[in-house]
């Protein structure tokens, strides 16, 4: 029987807002790709992100279009040319490890020679006033790791009040673009005071050549200006560390090579996400398991989660079982 290729737009409340530089959300909305071939199916989520120039309808869109070549047998590396990286790409290219997994009786961590444990992974911390999130730092400081949103104008006081709030915690901050030339300074001086580890793309892609220039005494990671591993190149000399996420990549599949790429170059390694169920997640466990920085708190940020979800012991994520993905 030839595989046959849905999809599904599914929303998911948030718990409480979920709020960045660039704004605020009540729920995540997701898009899943389905593979089934008889009775055996494979499934892949994708978060469509605006900032990419994505939308819902527009990566529903071209899901479908892929349906006549997946039901022609279409493979991972044929997908990887035949469409470009992006959250569409992610859930045909995880529905497709899925489903090899589900055919061959061998997982997805077997295959890539895992045996993967429970990684702690960071929790992150909406941006908002330096009460509130002194406040939201207070309540989540027994967890191990926290990721800070800053905003920009006012962050050195966030920061400040979150290393109030969970003083014990090791922290790292993701400023979504939103630092400048003339803030850049005074906001990395609140961070080293505040012992924070890493900053995830504290300019704006495209404009960040400040960062050839000035000290880093702290690791700066390249998130927006980062998606595969052809990127890398033109990072040199400004960062540190790179994001990895598989809506970015375009999936597992091309998300390995950016990973083993920015390795081999020296370069360290978060693994992150979108907010998404643990369906997204799943993947990206396995890809963590050699990270130096994990942030797949997605399922933690909503107020319910799907079935046979991943489990969330205190600071851990634990791999995913198969009856959710892999």
């Amino acid at each position: 029987m030839a595989p046959a290729l849905t999809v599904t737009v599914e929303r998911w409340p948030i718990a409480g807002r979920f709020v960045i530089s660039r704004g605020a959300r009540t729920e995540a909305t997701v898009v899943v790709a389905t593979i089934t071939e008889g009775v055996l199916r494979g499934r892949g989520e994708c978060v469509p992100y605006p900032r990419y120039g994505e939308t819902v309808e527009g990566v529903v869109a071209a899901i479908e279009a892929m349906g006549a070549a997946i039901a022609a047998g279409m493979d991972r590396e044929a997908l990887c040319a035949a469409m470009p990286a992006g959250a569409a790409r992610n859930a045909i290219d995880c529905a497709l490890w899925d489903l090899e997994a589900k055919r061959s009786g061998i997982s997805v961590a077997a295959r890539l020679g895992l045996d993967p444990k429970p990684l702690v992974t960071a929790y992150t911390l909406s941006l908002g006033t330096p009460a509130e999130m002194e406040a939201a730092a207070a309540k989540a400081r027994d967890r191990l790791l926290l990721k800070v949103k800053l905003g920009g104008e006012g962050d050195a006081e966030r920061i400040a009040a979150v290393r109030r709030g969970a003083p014990q915690a090791r922290l790292v901050v993701d400023a979504n673009e939103a630092w400048t030339e003339a803030s850049f300074d005074n906001a990395m001086r609140a961070c080293v005071a505040a012992g924070v580890e890493l900053i995830e793309q504290p300019l704006p892609a495209g404009h960040d050549q400040l960062l050839t220039t000035v000290d880093r005494p702290i690791a700066i990671c390249a998130d927006e200006s980062l998606h595969v591993a052809t990127d890398l190149a033109d990072l040199a000399g400004r960062y540190d560390a790179v994001n990895v996420k598989l809506d970015k990549a375009g999936g597992l599949t091309e998300a390995l090579l950016l990973v083993k790429a920015a390795k081999q170059a020296g370069m360290g390694v978060m693994v992150g996400c979108m907010v998404g169920t643990s369906l997204a997640m799943a993947p990206a466990v396995l890809l963590a398991q050699d990270a130096d920085f994990v942030d797949l708190d997605g399922p933690l940020l909503l107020a319910r989660d799907r079935d046979d979800a991943l489990a969330y012991p205190g600071s851990l994520v634990s791999p995913p079982t198969s009856a959710l993905w892999g």
